[in-house]
Order: C-alpha cells, then sequence, then structure tokens
C-alpha cells in the first residue's frame, strides 16, 4: 500500500552558500520528514559574510515555477521568504488566491543577518497591503516587526508587540527574540483566531552559526502544518526543531562569517 507525502512548497531566494533561503527551507523540509518543492524568487550571489549581489528571477517565470509544482505535485502548505519587488508580491499572491493554497507560512524577510537588505524600498509597501493579507502566520524579527508597524520597539516584553501586529494584519504572529542581547530570550506567539499568547523561552546559544535561523524556523513551522498538527503544535515544534540545529551547529565550523545551522542533527 503506497504512502502519500507531506508536501511544502517554498517560495523563496536562493543562497549560495547554502545557509539560508530555499536551501535552507528545502533541508528542513527534508529533516522534518516532509517532501519540499520550491519556486525561486532570486538568485543571490551570497555567503556566510555577506550578500554581494541579487538577480531576481523573471516574475512569469517565478509564475510558472509555481503552477508546475501546484498542478501536478500540490502542496500541504507553503512558506514564502524573500519576494525581491512589488510586481512578484502581486503575482504570487494572486496566483496562490486562484489556487486557495493554503496555510501559508510568511518569513517576511527584508534584512540579511548580516545587515544587508534584501528588498526593494517599494516591496515593502506591497508586503504590508498585499502579501500580509494571505498569511496564516508571519514570523518576523524584531527589524522587520518594526517595519511592518513603523514604529520603534521599545525594552524586552514583546507581547504587546506581538498583539499589535496580529490585530493590524489579522494574521497570526511569531515575534521572535533572537535580536536582543538578553542570555535568555522569549519570542512571544500570539495565535489571532483563538486570542491566546504562548511564552517560548530558550536560552541564547553563543554561536556565530545564526545564518537561517529565520528561514529554518518558518520551514519548520510549514513543514509541521503540512503533517497536519495544529497552529499551535507547529509553532512549539518548530521552535524546538530549530533550537537543536543552532545548538549543534556551535560544534561546526563553517566560513568566515555567520556559519549555517545544522539542519540534519537528528541524522548525523
Amino acid at each position: 500500500m503506497t504512502q502519500n507525502y507531506a508536501r511544502v512548497l517554498t517560495i523563496a531566494g536562493s543562497d549560495s552558500g547554502g545557509g539560508a533561503g530555499i536551501q535552507a527551507d528545502l533541508k528542513t523540509f527534508s529533516a522534518c520528514g516532509c517532501y519540499g518543492t520550491s519556486a525561486i524568487t532570486a538568485l543571490t550571489a551570497q555567503n556566510t559574510i555577506g550578500v554581494t549581489d541579487i538577480h531576481p528571477v523573471p516574475v512569469l517565470h517565478l509564475q510558472k515555477q509555481i503552477q508546475a509544482v501546484l498542478d501536478d505535485i500540490g502542496t500541504d502548505a507553503i512558506k514564502i521568504g524573500m519576494l525581491h519587488s512589488t510586481e512578484i508580491i502581486n503575482m504570487v499572491v494572486k496566483t496562490l488566491e486562484k489556487y486557495k493554497a493554503t496555510p501559508i507560512v510568511i518569513d517576511p524577510v527584508m534584512v540579511a543577518t548580516s545587515g544587508d537588505k534584501l528588498v526593494l524600498d517599494n516591496a515593502i509597501k506591497a508586503i504590508k497591503s498585499k502579501l500580509m493579507s494571505i498569511a496564516t502566520i508571519i514570523t518576523p524579527n524584531i527589524p522587520e516587526c518594526e517595519i511592518l508597524l513603523n514604529k520603534k520597539i521599545e525594552g524586552t516584553n514583546l507581547k504587546f508587540y506581538a498583539k499589535e501586529l496580529a490585530d493590524a494584519y489579522s494574521v497570526s504572529v511569531l515575534l521572535k527574540a533572537g535580536h536582543l542581547n538578553n542570555d535568555t530570550l522569549t519570542d512571544i506567539f500570539y495565535n489571532f483566531d483563538s486570542k491566546e499568547y504562548f511564552e517560548l523561552t530558550s536560552k541564547k546559544v553563543q554561536t556565530q552559526n545564526t545564518h537561517g535561523t529565520g528561514c529554518t524556523l518558518s520551514s519548520a513551522i510549514a513543514a509541521f502544518l503540512a503533517k497536519e498538527f495544529t497552529l499551535n503544535e507547529s509553532v512549539l515544534k518548530g521552535k524546538e526543531y530549530l533550537e537543536g540545529a543552532i545548538k549543534k551547529s556551535a560544534d561546526h565550523t563553517l566560513g568566515k562569517g555567520h556559519g549555517p545551522l545544522h539542519h540534519f542533527y537528528k541524522f548525523w
């Protein structure tokens, strides 16, 4: 008797260094027991030190990638990462609405770990006005939350900001605390539908290997949603997987800057 794969589609940019973007997404899907497919939005010249060039994929070709996957393979969940321009955002939203594809996890990628900007200025408006409307959950870090709310985040209690963001865009929010300097970090998950808060606390791991953490977390959540876990369960299990990948990465060295996570820490 044959079995069906739990399928996850990632729509995101390619990282030539393999630590983030499409490459991190596909590794995460596999490690979490899913079959991963991809639609590449942009090619980046990137390594552990930074991004030196971005080459956007033509909008029509990206659309054909998405259609090729959904027309044949289908998907049980979608993760969306870097969308570089307004034109790409508008097309992705329109296409996914046509296919009624859901659930959708959006990592609102705007700035790389190295500090390099990854999207055009006019795309930020489209992210706010169009992309947020199709999301099941978004997973911003603090700088991304500040952009989405158009305000500075002050202090370390993120509950207020997570709810404000959820109410502003009618979406569940996992607000990540990784940019804080505390030894103990508390991410805030706010379930917009149930109006529940969850505090996800972990000790900060002393390591340079943090490249691709946002991609990995959002992909893990999408993977568990594809396996039919609830949203609450998927966030908790995704966070647990990420913590393990960060901890095990501290034992390895790769590159001269922010190294990658150990996505397959459960296997080798």
